[in-house]
Protein backbone atom coordinates (compact mmCIF):
# COMPACT_ATOMS: atom_id res chain seq x y z
CA UNK A 1 0.00 0.00 0.00
CA UNK A 2 1.35 3.38 -0.80
CA UNK A 3 2.19 4.74 2.82
CA UNK A 4 0.09 7.74 2.21
CA UNK A 5 -3.08 6.20 2.43
CA UNK A 6 -2.72 4.81 5.89
CA UNK A 7 -5.17 6.69 7.68
CA UNK A 8 -4.31 7.57 11.24
CA UNK A 9 -6.36 8.01 14.14
CA UNK A 10 -8.16 11.11 15.20
CA UNK A 11 -8.13 12.80 18.31
CA UNK A 12 -10.59 12.01 21.08
CA UNK A 13 -13.54 13.71 20.99
CA UNK A 14 -14.50 14.39 24.62
CA UNK A 15 -11.48 16.04 26.43
CA UNK A 16 -11.75 15.53 30.37
CA UNK A 17 -12.28 17.94 32.75
CA UNK A 18 -8.42 19.32 34.15
CA UNK A 19 -8.22 18.77 37.57
CA UNK A 20 -7.08 22.71 37.85
CA UNK A 21 -8.03 25.92 36.02
CA UNK A 22 -5.39 27.18 33.91
CA UNK A 23 -3.53 30.17 34.67
CA UNK A 24 -4.99 33.38 32.01
CA UNK A 25 -3.21 33.27 29.26
CA UNK A 26 -2.40 29.41 29.15
CA UNK A 27 -0.25 28.15 26.35
CA UNK A 28 -0.63 25.02 24.01
CA UNK A 29 2.78 25.33 22.14
CA UNK A 30 2.02 22.44 20.10
CA UNK A 31 -0.72 21.16 17.86
CA UNK A 32 -1.39 20.60 13.94
CA UNK A 33 -3.99 21.53 11.92
CA UNK A 34 -4.90 19.16 9.09
CA UNK A 35 -7.28 20.48 6.23
CA UNK A 36 -10.10 20.23 5.80
CA UNK A 37 -8.37 18.76 2.84
CA UNK A 38 -11.13 19.77 0.24
CA UNK A 39 -9.82 23.50 1.69
CA UNK A 40 -6.47 22.69 2.04
CA UNK A 41 -5.27 19.96 0.15
CA UNK A 42 -2.40 17.18 1.63
CA UNK A 43 0.88 17.16 -0.24
CA UNK A 44 1.18 13.86 -2.36
CA UNK A 45 4.09 13.45 -0.28
CA UNK A 46 2.84 13.09 3.05
CA UNK A 47 4.10 10.12 4.75
CA UNK A 48 0.34 9.05 6.09
CA UNK A 49 -3.39 10.66 5.47
CA UNK A 50 -5.01 12.32 8.52
CA UNK A 51 -8.54 12.68 9.14
CA UNK A 52 -9.43 16.45 9.05
CA UNK A 53 -8.68 18.66 12.21
CA UNK A 54 -9.51 21.97 11.34
CA UNK A 55 -8.67 24.79 13.51
CA UNK A 56 -12.72 25.32 14.78
CA UNK A 57 -12.08 21.67 16.24
CA UNK A 58 -8.64 22.69 17.85
CA UNK A 59 -10.35 26.30 19.26
CA UNK A 60 -13.21 23.56 20.61
CA UNK A 61 -10.58 21.67 22.51
CA UNK A 62 -8.63 24.32 24.03
CA UNK A 63 -11.83 26.26 25.26
CA UNK A 64 -13.08 22.51 27.07
CA UNK A 65 -9.67 22.36 28.85
CA UNK A 66 -9.58 26.24 29.65
CA UNK A 67 -6.64 27.23 27.71
CA UNK A 68 -6.72 30.61 26.47
CA UNK A 69 -3.66 29.88 23.51
CA UNK A 70 -2.22 28.03 21.11
CA UNK A 71 0.78 27.15 18.85
CA UNK A 72 0.26 25.84 15.24
CA UNK A 73 2.82 23.75 14.19
CA UNK A 74 3.45 22.75 10.06
CA UNK A 75 2.52 19.23 9.43
CA UNK A 76 4.20 17.03 7.25
CA UNK A 77 0.61 16.70 6.05
CA UNK A 78 0.67 19.73 4.34
CA UNK A 79 4.43 20.11 3.64
CA UNK A 80 5.97 23.70 3.11
CA UNK A 81 2.56 24.64 2.16
CA UNK A 82 1.91 27.42 4.64
CA UNK A 83 -1.69 28.14 3.80
CA UNK A 84 -3.27 25.88 6.27
CA UNK A 85 -1.34 27.07 9.40
CA UNK A 86 -1.92 31.05 8.58
CA UNK A 87 -5.71 30.81 7.80
CA UNK A 88 -5.75 28.62 11.39
CA UNK A 89 -3.92 31.82 12.88
CA UNK A 90 -6.45 33.94 11.37
CA UNK A 91 -9.32 32.54 12.72
CA UNK A 92 -7.89 32.16 15.83
CA UNK A 93 -8.57 35.98 16.70
CA UNK A 94 -5.41 36.28 18.27
CA UNK A 95 -5.63 33.20 20.38
CA UNK A 96 -2.74 31.83 17.94
CA UNK A 97 0.48 31.75 16.68
CA UNK A 98 2.57 29.62 14.60
CA UNK A 99 5.24 27.72 13.36
CA UNK A 100 6.13 26.87 9.43
CA UNK A 101 8.09 25.01 7.26
CA UNK A 102 9.78 26.52 4.23
CA UNK A 103 12.60 25.29 1.82
CA UNK A 104 14.39 26.59 -1.27
CA UNK A 105 10.53 26.96 -2.87
CA UNK A 106 9.19 29.68 -0.49
CA UNK A 107 9.62 33.07 -1.23
CA UNK A 108 11.00 36.75 0.28
CA UNK A 109 7.17 37.66 0.08
CA UNK A 110 5.82 34.24 1.44
CA UNK A 111 7.80 34.55 4.32
CA UNK A 112 6.82 38.27 4.51
CA UNK A 113 3.26 37.44 4.20
CA UNK A 114 3.88 34.11 7.42
CA UNK A 115 5.67 37.55 9.11
CA UNK A 116 3.09 39.61 8.94
CA UNK A 117 -0.09 36.25 9.87
CA UNK A 118 1.69 35.24 13.10
CA UNK A 119 4.61 32.76 12.11
CA UNK A 120 7.49 33.05 14.76
CA UNK A 121 9.59 30.15 13.27
CA UNK A 122 10.42 27.11 11.49
CA UNK A 123 10.82 23.25 12.10
CA UNK A 124 13.46 20.84 10.89
CA UNK A 125 12.87 17.40 10.84
CA UNK A 126 15.75 14.89 12.00
CA UNK A 127 14.01 11.87 11.98
CA UNK A 128 15.66 8.62 10.29
CA UNK A 129 13.98 7.75 7.37
CA UNK A 130 11.82 10.51 7.02
CA UNK A 131 12.04 12.75 3.39
CA UNK A 132 13.79 15.77 3.97
CA UNK A 133 15.47 14.44 7.18
CA UNK A 134 18.83 15.86 8.73
CA UNK A 135 19.09 18.57 5.16
CA UNK A 136 21.93 20.56 7.00
CA UNK A 137 22.76 22.33 4.24
CA UNK A 138 19.09 23.14 3.48
CA UNK A 139 18.32 23.98 6.88
CA UNK A 140 21.76 26.40 6.98
CA UNK A 141 20.31 28.06 4.10
CA UNK A 142 17.07 28.38 5.96
CA UNK A 143 18.77 29.91 9.09
CA UNK A 144 20.17 32.76 6.91
CA UNK A 145 16.79 33.64 5.40
CA UNK A 146 14.74 33.99 8.34
CA UNK A 147 17.49 35.32 11.27
CA UNK A 148 16.61 39.27 9.70
CA UNK A 149 12.69 38.02 11.20
CA UNK A 150 14.14 37.15 14.49
CA UNK A 151 12.44 34.06 14.25
CA UNK A 152 13.12 30.61 15.96
CA UNK A 153 14.00 27.40 14.95
CA UNK A 154 12.25 23.87 16.35
CA UNK A 155 13.99 20.91 16.29
CA UNK A 156 12.04 17.72 15.55
CA UNK A 157 14.93 15.20 16.62
CA UNK A 158 15.51 11.53 17.22
CA UNK A 159 17.77 11.55 20.58
CA UNK A 160 20.76 9.34 18.57
CA UNK A 161 20.31 12.23 15.69
CA UNK A 162 21.12 14.62 18.11
CA UNK A 163 23.73 12.72 19.53
CA UNK A 164 25.09 11.89 16.09
CA UNK A 165 25.11 15.53 14.65
CA UNK A 166 25.72 17.26 18.34
CA UNK A 167 28.55 19.81 16.79
CA UNK A 168 25.69 21.09 14.45
CA UNK A 169 23.20 21.58 17.05
CA UNK A 170 26.22 23.38 19.35
CA UNK A 171 27.21 25.86 16.80
CA UNK A 172 23.38 26.98 16.43
CA UNK A 173 23.46 30.54 17.33
CA UNK A 174 19.52 31.34 16.67
CA UNK A 175 17.32 30.58 19.33
CA UNK A 176 16.41 26.88 19.10
CA UNK A 177 13.58 24.64 20.69
CA UNK A 178 13.52 21.33 21.28
CA UNK A 179 10.30 19.21 20.39
CA UNK A 180 8.90 16.50 22.83
CA UNK A 181 11.63 15.94 25.32
CA UNK A 182 13.94 15.47 22.50
CA UNK A 183 12.11 12.52 21.15
CA UNK A 184 13.45 10.10 24.37
CA UNK A 185 12.09 6.83 25.28
CA UNK A 186 11.92 6.78 29.30
CA UNK A 187 13.29 3.02 28.86
CA UNK A 188 16.95 4.00 27.87
CA UNK A 189 17.01 6.14 31.25
CA UNK A 190 17.74 9.40 32.36
CA UNK A 191 21.30 9.06 31.77
CA UNK A 192 21.12 8.67 27.65
CA UNK A 193 23.31 9.96 25.69
CA UNK A 194 20.80 11.92 23.66
CA UNK A 195 18.79 13.46 27.31
CA UNK A 196 22.39 14.67 28.54
CA UNK A 197 23.17 16.47 25.72
CA UNK A 198 19.85 18.01 26.03
CA UNK A 199 20.17 19.23 29.50
CA UNK A 200 23.65 20.73 28.33
CA UNK A 201 22.55 22.72 25.85
CA UNK A 202 19.56 23.77 28.42
CA UNK A 203 22.28 25.51 30.27
CA UNK A 204 22.81 27.70 27.35
CA UNK A 205 20.54 31.13 26.89
CA UNK A 206 19.34 29.73 23.41
CA UNK A 207 18.05 26.63 23.84
CA UNK A 208 14.33 25.65 24.99
CA UNK A 209 12.26 22.83 25.38
CA UNK A 210 9.09 21.77 25.00
CA UNK A 211 7.59 19.13 27.79
CA UNK A 212 5.20 17.77 25.36
CA UNK A 213 4.42 14.19 23.61
CA UNK A 214 5.07 12.59 27.01
CA UNK A 215 2.48 9.76 26.22
CA UNK A 216 5.02 8.70 23.45
CA UNK A 217 7.98 8.93 25.80
CA UNK A 218 7.43 6.00 27.56
CA UNK A 219 5.20 2.17 27.44
CA UNK A 220 3.33 2.91 30.78
CA UNK A 221 -0.38 4.43 30.48
CA UNK A 222 -1.30 8.01 31.79
CA UNK A 223 -0.17 9.46 33.97
CA UNK A 224 2.95 8.49 32.67
CA UNK A 225 5.06 8.24 35.33
CA UNK A 226 8.49 6.97 33.94
CA UNK A 227 8.41 10.40 31.93
CA UNK A 228 8.16 12.62 35.63
CA UNK A 229 12.14 12.65 36.24
CA UNK A 230 12.91 13.86 32.66
CA UNK A 231 10.65 16.68 33.44
CA UNK A 232 11.80 17.78 36.85
CA UNK A 233 15.79 17.34 35.49
CA UNK A 234 14.65 20.44 32.87
CA UNK A 235 12.85 22.04 34.92
CA UNK A 236 15.81 22.25 37.51
CA UNK A 237 18.00 23.38 34.49
CA UNK A 238 15.82 25.49 32.76
CA UNK A 239 12.31 26.95 33.78
CA UNK A 240 12.47 29.46 32.05
CA UNK A 241 12.65 28.08 28.72
CA UNK A 242 10.37 25.37 28.75
CA UNK A 243 7.28 25.48 27.37
CA UNK A 244 4.07 22.86 27.57
CA UNK A 245 2.11 21.12 24.27
CA UNK A 246 -0.87 18.43 23.69
CA UNK A 247 0.59 17.96 20.55
CA UNK A 248 -3.32 17.59 19.23
CA UNK A 249 -4.34 16.28 17.14
CA UNK A 250 -2.10 13.16 17.88
CA UNK A 251 -0.97 12.45 14.49
CA UNK A 252 0.77 9.17 13.51
CA UNK A 253 -0.94 6.76 15.96
CA UNK A 254 -2.48 3.93 13.95
CA UNK A 255 -3.90 1.46 16.81
CA UNK A 256 -7.33 2.21 18.65
CA UNK A 257 -7.35 3.35 21.91
CA UNK A 258 -4.02 4.69 21.97
CA UNK A 259 -4.81 8.84 21.59
CA UNK A 260 -4.26 10.57 24.72
CA UNK A 261 -6.51 12.65 26.18
CA UNK A 262 -5.98 16.42 26.07
CA UNK A 263 -7.81 17.09 29.54
CA UNK A 264 -5.37 14.58 30.99
CA UNK A 265 -2.37 15.44 28.86
CA UNK A 266 -3.17 19.57 31.18
CA UNK A 267 -3.08 17.03 34.12
CA UNK A 268 0.58 16.36 33.69
CA UNK A 269 1.30 19.90 34.64
CA UNK A 270 0.90 19.45 38.25
CA UNK A 271 3.20 16.04 38.27
CA UNK A 272 5.71 18.36 36.12
CA UNK A 273 5.78 21.28 37.89
CA UNK A 274 4.17 21.28 41.40
CA UNK A 275 5.45 24.58 42.57
CA UNK A 276 2.57 26.79 40.72
CA UNK A 277 5.00 29.88 40.06
CA UNK A 278 7.15 27.60 38.08
CA UNK A 279 3.49 25.98 36.30
CA UNK A 280 2.93 29.34 35.72
CA UNK A 281 6.12 30.32 33.83
CA UNK A 282 5.62 27.22 31.85
CA UNK A 283 1.92 27.22 30.61
CA UNK A 284 1.93 31.13 30.66
CA UNK A 285 5.00 33.44 30.44
CA UNK A 286 7.47 31.54 28.30
CA UNK A 287 5.25 30.90 25.06
CA UNK A 288 4.22 34.96 25.49
CA UNK A 289 7.81 35.79 25.55
CA UNK A 290 9.20 33.57 22.83
CA UNK A 291 5.54 33.78 20.64
CA UNK A 292 5.44 37.62 21.41
CA UNK A 293 1.77 37.38 22.57
CA UNK A 294 0.67 40.51 24.34
CA UNK A 295 0.47 41.10 27.95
Amino acid sequence: MDPKFRVCMPPDPNPAAPKFKAPAGACDTHCHIFGPPHAFPYSEQRRYTAPAAPVEHYLLMLDAIGVERGIVVQPNVHAADNRVSLHAIAEGGGRLRGVGRIDDGTSDRELADMDAGGIRGIRFEFVRGRPGSSDLELFSRMIDRIRPLGWHVELHVDPDIFVELEPWFRALDVVCVVDHFARIQTGDGIGQPGFKLLLDLMRRDNYWTKISGGDERTASPWPYAEIMPFAHALIDVAPDRLMWGTNWPHSNIFVLGQTPNDGRLLDLMLDYAPDEAIRNKILVDNPARLFGFAD
